[in-house]
């Protein structure tokens, strides 16, 4: 049964094959705001995902009948909404502008719409194209990576927006202004070197709001190396500590040997203490027996390295004394000299008397 089967009132059904027919109509691009011609529409419309889009047509008092269509869908035909989407309303139905307002728009609702009208028993339509722009929005990307240097690696960033998005790959983890890495969803490193670890940011831009933006962690491991170890010199009956520091992902393990002895904390007065990347060696009250070469170890699951350190033996004199030091040698001398003239002096005294 056709559409005039069940309407009750025959003007509607002759509003229906009207505006179908009109629709038919070769319309062109879009009329505007110069043309001469009526009905007038507004030139294309662009709104954000969620906003609401206003179309537009300016008419006159020939009007007989209006009508905006999306396609061939008829949304309102005068007052009458013809549409079942609640997010559709009539805006203005006067003599000079007929107006709808499209609220919530989503990208579905993009395309043309067709302002339709009678006048004189001449149909007349204007066209616009209603565009819908879509925030930057990352739907895929890479989780949290650890991978051992010289291995390949591969980062993903999917996002999806329109315009379509820009994405961008930079490193955080550098000096600013060098952390561009690459403009492409796919971010591939080959060889990866232990100063590439760190942060990578991820972001897609198309100038229609704020760029989305979110961040991937690499992490290189690499086997151990000793980047500071320094021979000590200490006196006999005093502290002394050897230092060893070393660079490693994941952090190194330390191990302290004298000649092919593996040393332990509370043997012979010593303590092993291990921070992060640094591991100390202390003698709390050095004697002859300690003093000669010792060998720091750091390992990991990735190899081990070593370094030599030595503990020699200063003498006292030549140790650097602190301000208190100081101070003190300068009170013994000055006592020193006070004791030679008062003993001269009382020589003198018992020399005279005598």
């Amino acid at each position: 049964m056709g559409v005039c089967g069940y309407l009750f009132l025959p003007w509607k059904c002759l509003v229906v094959v009207s505006l179908r027919l009109l629709f038919l109509v070769p319309t062109g691009v879009p009329v505007r705001s110069g043309d001469a011609t009526f009905p007038k529409a507004m030139d294309n419309v662009t709104v954000r995902q969620g906003e609401s889009a206003t179309l537009r047509c300016t008419i006159d008092d020939r009007v007989t009948r209006v009508a905006w269509l999306n396609r061939s869908t008829i949304l309102y035909a005068g007052n009458d909404k013809w549409s079942i989407d609640p997010r559709v309303i009539i805006l203005v139905n006067t003599p000079t502008q007929y107006s709808i307002m499209i609220q919530n728009v989503d990208v579905y609702d993009e395309g043309p719409y067709t302002c339709s009208v009678q006048t004189d028993n001449h149909p007349k339509t204007s066209r616009v194209h209603l565009i819908v722009q879509v925030p930057p929005q990352i739907m895929n990307i890479s989780s949290d990576i650890t991978v051992n240097e010289g291995s390949s690696v591969t980062l993903l960033c999917l996002a999806i927006g329109r315009p379509e998005p820009t994405v961008t790959w930079r490193h955080l983890s550098v000096k600013e202004g060098q952390g561009f890495v690459s403009e492409d969803e796919y971010l591939e490193i080959s060889d990866i070197k232990r100063d590439q670890s760190g942060e990578y940011e991820c972001s897609a831009l198309n100038d229609v709001a704020a760029p989305d933006v979110r961040r991937v962690k690499i992490t290189v491991n690499y086997p151990p190396y000793i980047s500071k170890a320094k021979n000590t010199g200490v006196s006999v009956g005093q502290k002394g500590t050897l230092s060893c520091e070393a660079s490693a992902v994941p952090t190194a393990e330390f191990q302290w040997f004298k000649e092919d002895t593996r040393l332990a904390t509370g043997l012979d007065g010593m303590r092993i203490e291990n921070k992060g990347r640094i591991s100390t060696l202390t003698f709390f009250n050095v004697s002859e027996k300690d003093y000669g070469n010792y060998t720091c170890v750091a390992t990991n699951k990735l190899g081990n390295t070593n370094a030599s350190i030595t503990l020699y033996e200063i003498s006292p004199s030549s140790a650097v004394a602190g301000p208190g030091a100081v101070i003190d040698g300068v009170n013994s001398a000055s006592r020193a000299l006070a004791c030679l003239w008062l003993s001269g002096t009382l020589f003198a005294h018992f020399f005279i008397k005598f």
